[in-house]
């Protein structure tokens, strides 16, 4: 059977789900697992894809970073509620290029290139007051001027190996449908309910 393209088919629902969703139609939930075997999931935003993968940026010491290691693996989930729609995608991890992180993180506000700085993503922190006057200082260090990228702050791509398009059907019997990377491409089938 010859498959249709996964990511022609991604790019349809996405352009609905753009038009349907009221919040954040690019959040997508990214599952990894620590070295002691311990998943965890979170929410991130999708800010690239393509047949070379869906790309989201993060804090490179946080958590999420130290389990998405080079070479690991992860999982994402889009779940478009309003269209009784999600996608499941599965593969492997690779850090999206110093030029892509550049020009991603260029374009966000300056409080959100400020706050990259001020952030110890996912380390304890002792009072709010703390990362705002972190965030105060930042301002101050980088008035007058751009704010570059911080050294520890990029882009990840997850380079799909699998792909599942879940559709809500009446009485529980959804459609769904698996593509799977094969050499030469992708292959096609269907999986129960």
């Amino acid at each position: 059977m010859t498959a249709t393209d996964p990511f022609t088919l991604f790019d349809a629902w996405y352009a609905e789900a753009r038009e349907a969703e009221p919040n954040d139609s690019n959040a997508m939930a990214l599952a990894t697992v620590g070295a002691d075997g311990q998943p965890s999931v979170r929410m991130v935003l999708l800010k690239g894809h393509g047949p070379d993968g869906f790309v989201f940026y993060t804090n490179r010491e946080s958590r999420k970073a130290r389990e998405l290691g080079e070479g690991s693996k992860a999982a994402l989930l889009f779940h478009w509620k309003s269209l009784r729609r999600q996608i499941r995608i599965e593969g492997a991890v690779s850090l999206a290029t110093d030029a892509e992180s550049d020009a991603y993180f260029a374009s966000r506000s300056r409080d959100s290139q400020l706050g990259a700085w001020a952030s110890d993503q996912s380390r304890p922190l002792d009072a709010r007051a703390t990362f705002e006057e972190r965030f105060e200082a930042m301002t101050a260090r980088f008035a007058g001027q751009d704010v570059p990228r911080p050294p520890h702050w990029g882009g990840y791509r997850v380079s799909p190996s699998r792909i599942e398009f879940w559709q809500d059907r009446a009485h529980r019997l959804h459609e769904r449908r698996l593509f799977t990377r094969i050499s030469s491409g992708w292959t096609e089938g269907l999986l129960y309910p």
